[in-house]
């Protein structure tokens, strides 16, 4: 190997961060041609696992580490979210049985790369395009023991959980992760309410908030929410709360 290459070769080591996928794309913006990752990875040094994207030979990389490179690397306006998202911060102890899916937000134009795709990661990816929520708002920066991903607050969080009930996310399994959000900040709630374009997400919101008798409730404005009009069916055959005009699973409602 030339000196040139060796020079090149330690300066992509020391920017890569274990864990996680070096993008193609990002090795060129650091001076690494097509060519010399190719040469990189005849010798050992990088292991592809996709078209465009490589990772250190013996390195385990989990959806974690993918996610942090589409974001900072691939700068993807993509999040973990819903359950994922609450489960990273502490709240997610709904136990299921088999592996829990990766919840993955984006705008309705994003597309995920191939090799994200195509992967195993151990765990079934849940990947929603949608645009019911502003796309920057209430998420935070998670900081993980080598490096950060971007992922829902709680109070983005639980909308999130309810725009994917009953299809994806059991309402049931909603309502228990409800439960335990004594700490929502309720001005930052009444911002994401304001700004949600979903009706069914709003209404089965404050129906499961109030159910939980949660404090912070009582400082929600609810007079400067759009609920709509007429009754929204969640589930067939259900029960019918009238005070947010929902048809809902029998057992949540007899709770």
């Amino acid at each position: 190997m030339t000196t040139d290459k060796r020079v090149k070769l330690k300066a992509t080591l020391a920017n890569h961060i274990q864990g996680t996928v070096a993008l193609s794309s990002w090795l060129e913006r650091l001076g690494i041609s097509h060519d010399l990752q190719k040469h990189y990875r005849k010798s050992g040094w990088l292991e592809s696992i996709g078209t465009g994207a490589l990772k250190r030979p013996g390195e385990e990389v989990a959806w974690q580490g993918a996610l942090y490179s589409m974001q900072e690397q691939a700068k993807l306006p993509v999040h973990a979210g819903a359950l994922t998202a609450l489960s990273l911060q502490g709240f997610g102890h709904y136990v299921r049985l088999g592996k829990e899916p990766v919840y993955l937000f984006s705008s309705l134009k994003t597309q995920l790369p191939a090799w994200f795709r195509n992967y195993d990661w151990q765990r079934p990816i849940v990947h929603e395009r949608s645009s019911f929520l502003p796309e920057n708002r209430a998420l935070l920066d998670m900081q993980l023991p080598l490096f950060s991903i971007r992922i829902s607050s709680p109070e983005r969080a639980i909308l999130e959980c309810l725009h994917l009930a009953p299809d994806s996310i059991d309402l049931m399994e909603c309502y228990q992760v409800m439960e335990g959000l004594s700490t929502l900040r309720p001005r930052l709630m009444q911002q994401l309410l304001e700004e949600c374009r979903s009706i069914k997400v709003k209404r089965l919101f404050l129906y499961m908030a109030e159910k939980a008798r949660h404090e912070w409730v009582k400082r929600l404005e609810l007079s400067k929410l759009d609920l709509g009009k007429g009754p929204r069916s969640i589930v067939k055959g259900g029960v019918y709360s009238n005070k947010y005009a929902l048809n809902l699973p029998k057992e949540l409602v007899q709770l």
